[in-house]
């Protein structure tokens, strides 16, 4: 199979889309450097609005993960960015949204006594942050070491900083989020397992019943939605696989929550499981699982689903023989005709893409390595034939192999680089498709596909074997009677805009990445990279009036306000 550099049905969607390279400069510019002079931007010719940054906190800290959630509360005007650095979560004044400060203080859980009489260790990690209308804030902390079970820790959002108590939560509890009417708070305790798999916690949910004023639960109000029901009774396509010799309950032991949203009823939330491709739905009131639903694969080798598999080809975005598992990470819901419908940014992740090297277990791999090993089946070798750019495409070990012929007979890669919207029961809707890969060359293709961490040439193309832009973060908005989702790519970096007031015909509005590429990546007039979270701002919380979208970088250390600005 020979590459398509331009599919048709690409082209036809670019020019639908009416790409430019226009220059934000709609709002003047603070002198800050890193609200970039020139964000890159391009919109639908339609387009009802527009996206530009205003002001930004650099945190001045390189890739150690300082701002990666953030949260804003209305009646202090403070925006709380967590700082997995510092183990804390940084206060920060953003009454004038086009020059947030910092407060002086942060929200550190370290030393404090929770309820069952356990002390936070200064080990410990901040993992995300959740704010209450009333200031009541929330944050998710990760023990020393990460497979002993957790904390929530709870903070006044009008305070200095002093915690107000802690409850117990499960294993590296990694999102967490309050209910709509604000009598809960749901945290995903993702269970991962340690550097050589030697442990492997459970992954589990923690429900709190919050009380109505500021002031922490009692541990007695704590209750954790458990796996335990699929041990024996796990739905096709859920993914569990790695790990421990002896596993107690494989089942609650391989899946791993991952992040939270909670429908407007404050009855369900439903609960990425990245790993394993598969989405909880969780019953609030009695904190039970009531069911898994698999996410299935996308189809590469569809026009509108096409990638660009190689980091040797240039720009290359084409049709391959190759599915692509959805593994979403961040995810947000919304309310169209009465229905609740769930949004996925799909990154794609790999179980051992953080351990130390096991040799027992590694679950990525290119397909060139599953060709010298012998280990693809005919059909999968005739596919493939001739096009040797596609074999450095990274795939799973997990999926794909056929125990009776002894070899993978489908390949499946990491993510689908896009962003899905699903019904409650797990339907899909609508995908983006190639959208993101295509947008983005044609609007920055000197820079298509680089990582967020390095801006010499060389890099490229570096990530189109991998994940591509890597969409990681979303969120959604209502604004004059639309509902708009906003997409943060992790490594090209920027957010993309979709109208989806209709689910199952959405559309693209526009995207804004502030970087410059031109500069150190590490460099402040570097700008945005590696967007981790998004909160928006709706315009009777605002500041200025008008609705606002805060964004925390957890590569650049920056926490940045961007102005909506409707036509």
């Amino acid at each position: 199979m020979s590459p398509v550099p331009r599919p048709s049905t690409r082209a036809r969607r670019a020019a639908a889309i009416g790409a430019t390279a226009a220059l934000a400069t709609a709002l003047a510019m603070p002198a800050q450097a890193s609200v970039v002079a020139a964000p890159f931007t391009t919109s639908a010719a339609d387009a009802a609005l527009a996206l530009t940054p205003i002001g930004s906190h650099d945190s001045g800290v390189f890739d150690e993960s300082a701002a990666e959630i953030v949260v804003f509360h209305a009646a202090t005007a403070r925006l709380f960015a967590v700082d997995a650095n510092a183990g804390s979560v940084r206060v920060l004044d953003a009454s004038d949204p086009t020059a947030p400060t910092d407060e002086g203080f942060s929200l550190d859980a370290r030393g404090v006594t929770a309820a069952d009489g356990s002390v936070i260790p200064e080990g410990a990690v901040a993992n995300s942050v959740a704010v209450r209308e009333d200031g009541l804030v929330v944050v998710a902390v990760e023990n020393d070491p990460k497979t002993d079970d957790g904390w929530l820790v709870f903070f006044d959002a009008a305070g200095e900083g002093e915690a107000l108590g802690a409850v117990r939560a499960g294993a590296l509890p990694d999102m967490v989020t309050i209910t709509p009417d604000g009598k809960r708070a749901v945290a995903a305790n993702e269970g991962e397992p340690n550097a050589d798999y030697s442990i492997d916690p459970e992954g589990s949910i923690t429900v709190v019943r919050l009380p109505k004023k500021v002031e922490a639960p009692k541990q007695q109000q704590v209750k954790t939605a458990t796996f335990h029901a699929f041990e024996d009774a796990l739905p096709d396509g859920v993914r569990i696989f790695a790990g421990l010799a002896e596993p107690v309950n494989p089942v609650s032991e391989g899946l791993e929550p991952e992040y939270v949203t909670v429908d407007a009823a404050s009855h369900t939330a439903y609960v990425t499981l990245q790993e394993n491709n598969a989405v909880a739905v969780v019953d609030l009131p009695s904190a039970r699982v009531t069911a898994l639903l698999p996410l299935g694969a996308k189809d590469h080798s569809l026009s509108e689903n096409a990638l660009d598999p190689s980091d040797k080809d240039g720009i290359a975005i084409r049709t391959a023989p190759v599915m692509g598992l959805y593994m979403p990470d961040a995810i947000a819901s919304y309310t169209a005709d009465g229905e609740t419908y769930l949004v996925t940014a799909n990154e794609g992740d790999a179980r051992d893409d953080w351990n130390e090297g096991v040799d027992e277990f590694e679950e990525s791999t290119r397909i060139e390595d599953l060709l010298e090993d012998g280990l693809l089946c005919d059909n999968v070798i005739a596919d493939i034939a001739d096009d040797e750019d596609l074999l450095r495409l990274d795939v799973t070990t997990a999926s794909g192999f056929n125990e009776a012929e002894g070899c993978y007979d489908q390949l499946y890669s990491f993510g689908a680089r896009s962003f899905s919207i699903w019904t409650a029961d797990g339907e899909q809707v609508f995908d983006s498709g190639s959208d993101f890969e295509d947008i983005t060359a044609d609007l920055v293709p000197e820079y298509f596909n680089m990582s967020n961490d390095d801006h010499d040439p060389d890099d490229f193309d570096s990530r189109s074997d991998a994940k591509g832009p890597e969409p990681e973060a979303v969120t959604i908005g209502e604004i004059d009677g639309r509902t708009y989702a906003f997409i943060g790519l992790e490594r090209i970096g920027g957010i993309m805009v979709y109208d989806v007031t209709d689910p199952a015909a959405a559309f693209f509005v526009t995207y804004v990445n502030n970087r410059d590429f031109t500069v150190d990546a590490d460099a402040p007039e570097a700008g945005d990279l590696g967007p981790e979270g998004l909160a928006f701002i709706p315009a009777e919380d605002s500041p200025t009036g008008e609705p606002l979208l805060a964004v925390a970088n957890e590569v650049s250390g920056t926490t940045t306000l961007f102005a909506i600005e409707v036509d």
